[in-house]
């Protein structure tokens, strides 16, 4: 939902290895004017455009948390020849949480796991964002359909859910895992912030897709 905060340490577990770089789209670490609109389509738009500029023919592996997720998968779709592997973390949003009591149950079942750390890491992002722009981007979110669009990813594709995350059930983890032609699914500790402070695993999950795409020995 545009905070980059509580990614900080799954960039430099990532960096240990590999060129990496967290991208601040649709803008939320920095005041207006922003690089895109906020909504899956232009997210995913504005990060195709920047593989374009910055991969210069580079293999890439895409990295996505939550509707970040679902940004980098629409990126996969449209830019195949740029994307070598792709990794879904706690990707949302299931049919069931695409209406605002569906995604508050969601978010009380992960909210119970979370820990109060992650508030100074996300809160000043969606205060700049605003309750309108955070609006946009949550209904663009809904329309969104990821079961579809993963289908068409040849890529490998893993998902990534923390054993107590509400917005990624284990059923929907495995629906996504199943339509995917190249994919499969780890459950890690936590819930669906799992990543934050845990730069290793992070950056460990990330190398085990670059492996499965011959990209590291």
């Amino acid at each position: 939902m545009g905070a980059l905060g509580y990614l900080l340490d799954a960039l430099s577990g990532c960096a240990g290895w590999a060129r990496s770089f967290l991208l601040d789209v649709p803008g939320f670490g920095h005041r207006p004017p922003r690089p895109c609109p906020a909504e899956v389509g232009s997210i995913a738009g504005a990060v195709a455009a920047w593989l374009e500029v910055v991969a210069e023919g580079e293999p890439v592996v895409l990295v996505g948390h939550s509707t970040g997720a679902q940004v980098a998968l629409q990126v996969a779709a449209r830019r195949a020849e740029r994307v070598q592997a792709l990794v879904l973390m706690g990707p949302t949003f299931p049919p069931e949480q695409r209406r605002v009591l569906g995604v508050l149950r969601g978010c009380a079942g992960a909210l119970r796991h979370e820990t109060p750390r992650l508030l100074p890491a996300t809160v000043p992002y969606y205060v700049r964002g605003g309750c309108r722009q955070l609006a946009r981007l949550l209904s663009s979110a809904w329309q969104d359909a990821p079961e579809r669009t993963i289908a068409s990813v040849g890529c490998p594709v893993l998902l990534v859910r923390g054993e107590h995350d509400g917005f990624a059930p284990q059923r929907w983890v495995d629906r996504l895992t199943t339509a995917a032609p190249d994919g499969w699914s780890v459950t890690v500790p936590g819930a669906h912030n799992f990543p934050f402070r845990r730069g290793g695993l992070a950056g460990a999950l990330v190398a085990q897709a670059a492996r499965r795409a011959d990209l590291i020995g």
